[in-house]
């Protein structure tokens, strides 16, 4: 590869790394704040962001002077939801699972060491769930993360066990024996494990060979997450997953 092809390369990858720092969490960010993230001098970071705002992929606020992500994003999103994809195909059950349990319905996907939400049907009560589409979240915690480990290959449960942010006191016989269980089940429950008062069922969704390609949760407060309530939303979350298989099969 040339030079310049390498230097063009180069400046779509630190160009995308920017875009990957904007978050549900942390959608407006300051300069020295995304020059330190990416590990860039703040003059090519401020570069890079003048060509991105200039095509509207980023956008600055004209009084704090901080970045957010620009309305042509929206346009790639629509894309991607007219595409026929995934996040598009199961939408349709995951309203019916929305309407019959009257709980937030979230579908994930596992990205290295993370999950991410990439669809949701939110629930209609007044206390909820809020799910924000894109949101990343680690996978040794809460239900759907334990899903997609469960049925991950033993290096990328390794990785994961060895990932520094997982918490000191991990029990790690013990939360491979929790894997053990949720495959043996079919379903994992967590239960105010990543934030308090919130809870979950996931069940995993397969494709026509048999490969584990997301996971279909139910959330919501966990005083609504009783034993009886508990045990109706695996059976329902589990019932949609194999609907959703169905689906992807005759597809």
């Amino acid at each position: 590869m040339a030079d310049g092809e390498r230097n063009t390369v180069r400046a779509v990858e630190r160009a995308l790394d920017i875009l990957l720092c904007f978050s549900s969490t942390e959608m407006e960010l300051g300069l020295s704040d995304i020059a330190k993230r990416v590990k860039l001098h703040k003059s090519t970071v401020h570069r890079l962001l003048a060509s991105l705002e200039s095509r509207g992929f980023i956008r600055r606020d004209p009084h704090t002077q901080n970045y957010r992500l620009g309305w042509r994003i929206l346009e790639l999103v629509s894309n991607v939801h007219q595409s026929g994809d995934l996040s598009t195909v199961v939408l349709p059950e995951m309203t019916r699972l929305r309407d019959l349990l009257d709980e937030t319905i979230s579908l994930y996907i596992r990205s290295g060491t993370e999950r991410i939400r990439i669809q949701a049907v939110e629930s209609h009560q007044p206390v909820r769930r809020v799910a924000n589409i894109g949101q990343r979240l680690p996978l040794y915690v809460g239900a759907s993360g334990k899903v997609l480990l469960a049925w991950s290959p033993p290096e990328v449960v390794e990785q994961v066990l060895n990932d520094p942010k997982i918490p000191p006191d991990l029990d790690r016989e013990e939360f491979i024996r929790q894997l053990e269980r949720v495959r043996e089940n079919g379903y994992a429950i967590s239960i105010e494990e990543r934030e308090a008062g919130a809870a979950a069922v996931a069940a995993p969704v397969f494709d026509r060979n048999g490969q584990l390609v997301a996971a279909l949760s139910v959330s919501g407060p966990a005083d609504r997450f009783t034993g009886a309530a508990t045990l109706r939303f695996a059976e329902a979350v589990t019932r949609s997953a194999k609907i959703i298989h169905q689906i992807l099969t005759a597809g």
